[in-house]
Order: structure tokens, then sequence, then C-alpha cells
């Protein structure tokens, strides 16, 4: 039986981060210091946030309380909507590095391309100055697609580290994941078991039985032997702990691809090809 230790990914500038980690997105900043500290206890080492979530305070306070050495937690944060002007987004990564308390990010994520609101090429260049700053270790997208990818890798200087997209059973990605991958971008997959969608699922449910393992706990797998970097998100302690406990057993060939049939190009979340929602 494999060790259950969550291994690291190397990306694209020699910054490892772990292949699992902590979400706390729709988590309620009073309920987010106790689910990272919980996170944290649990063995994993790896936040992420973001500016639209409203709980990077509590998330750097966890951090800090956690009595672990900074060095040893990666976090995340990402660019709020509101902020892909150049100017704006100088000052909304200053209220991110107030905010989380704990220093440098270690990964800084343009959160959508917004592809109707400004230039996201603009927003990036400004990105590749926080990562010249020393703002934050390594920086990367989320929501893009293979189009707005190709223009960033075109007409800019640094190819992001990540694209964090939506990934699970019924939205597979992989034409996407694939081109990621073949620019050396490392693909995060959030909203990994659809919110929940893919719990009753049949086939999971068979595939569970068969593993003695969770439909969680499988999906999980799933995303980690296709090489994607996955953070669930719970706020109840058995979970948090059963989420991380993924790495003492190995899905089949078989069951990977039985996995893999389920794709039904079926989003939870907006399509980042229309997606322009700025918050207030």
């Amino acid at each position: 039986m494999a060790e259950n230790t969550i291994p690291e990914i190397t990306l694209n500038n020699d910054v490892r981060i772990p292949q699992l980690g902590f979400g706390v997105f729709q988590i309620a900043p009073a309920d987010t210091k106790e689910a990272v500290l919980t996170a944290l206890e649990a063995g994993y080492r790896h936040i992420d946030t973001a500016q639209m979530y409203g709980n990077e305070r509590e998330v750097g306070e966890a951090v800090r309380e956690s009595g672990l050495d900074r060095a040893e937690i990666f976090v995340t944060s990402k660019l709020n909507n509101n902020a892909h002007d150049p100017e704006a987004a100088r000052d909304a990564t200053a209220r991110s590095i107030d905010a989380l308390g704990i220093g440098p990010m270690d990964l800084y994520l343009v959160h959508w391309p917004m592809p109707a609101v400004g230039d996201f090429t603009d927003t990036w260049r400004a990105m590749e100055r926080f990562y010249e700053d020393g703002q934050t270790r390594a920086i990367g997208v989320s929501n893009f697609q293979i189009g707005h990818l190709e223009r960033l890798l075109a007409e800019t200087e640094v190819v992001p580290a990540v694209n964090q997209i939506e990934v699970h059973p019924y939205l597979s990605q992989t034409e996407l994941r694939e081109y990621n991958a073949s620019k050396g971008i490392e693909t995060e997959a959030w909203s990994p078991i659809a919110q929940g969608d893919v719990l009753d699922d049949p086939e999971l449910k068979a595939i569970a039985a068969q593993t003695g393992r969770t439909v969680a706990q499988v999906v999980l797998r799933w995303h980690v032997q296709l090489g994607n970097i996955v953070f669930p998100k719970s706020t109840t302690p058995s979970r948090i702990v059963e989420n991380r406990d993924i790495f003492d057993f190995e899905l089949t060939d078989e069951q990977m691809s039985r996995i893999d049939s389920l794709n039904a190009d079926r989003r939870r979340g907006p399509n980042p090809d229309e997606f322009n929602w700025i918050p207030e």
C-alpha cells in the first residue's frame, strides 16, 4: 500500500506546490480560521483563497496561529474582478498582502479573464511586475480558456505557472488540460466533486465499493492520478480528514477509464468566455 504522503509538484519556475490543498471558497469569514486550522492539523500545507472570497484575513490568522513555520505552508490568492486596471490591481494586491499578514504570497492568480472587461493582457503585465517585485513567488491564471492563453503567451513575457479551472468527472476538460501541459502550465481543479453533484453517481458508487473508499475520495484520487492540483472544501472536520486520506490507494486503469467516461461537458460554474461579472 502506498505511503499516505501529499506529493509536491514543481511549477515552471521551480517553486514546489503540494498537489492537495484546502479550498476556502464559500466558507464564511467567521468559520474560516477554524476550518483552516483543522486542515493544517490534518496535514494539509496548501491553502487556496481569493480576494473575492472575503476571508483572506482569517486564512492569514490561521497560518500565523498554526505553530507551523511559514515556509511550510503554500498560500494562494486571486486578483478580484474589480481590479483588472493595472493601478487598481496594484492597490488590490497590497490589500491582499496586508490582509493575509504572512509576507509574500506563494501563488497569485488572475481570477477570471473577463474578456469584455478591459484587457486581460494588461492585467497580466501588472501581475508580472508583482512577481518581479517579490510580492508573490509565482503567478498564474484561473478560468482561462485556450484562446485566452494563446493571446497571453503571444503578447506577454511570463508563462503562467498554473491555470485553475473547473474540473470534475462531469467536466473533465481534457483538451484544455492537455494544452496547459503542452505549455508547462499546471492544471488546478476547482469544484473537484462538482459541488457534491457526483456523490450519488452509480458508477462512482460502484468504484467506491470496490476500493472501500468514499465517492469523494475516489474522485479526488482520480484528480491526483490525472496530475491535477486539487483542493476540496469542507467545514466538517471528519470530511477534511477524509479528503486528505487519498494517497494510500490507487485506482486501476480500468477504474480511471470508467470515471473518464462520465464526462458530459457539464459546468457547475460560469462559462469563462461569457462571464464578465464585477463585484460591487
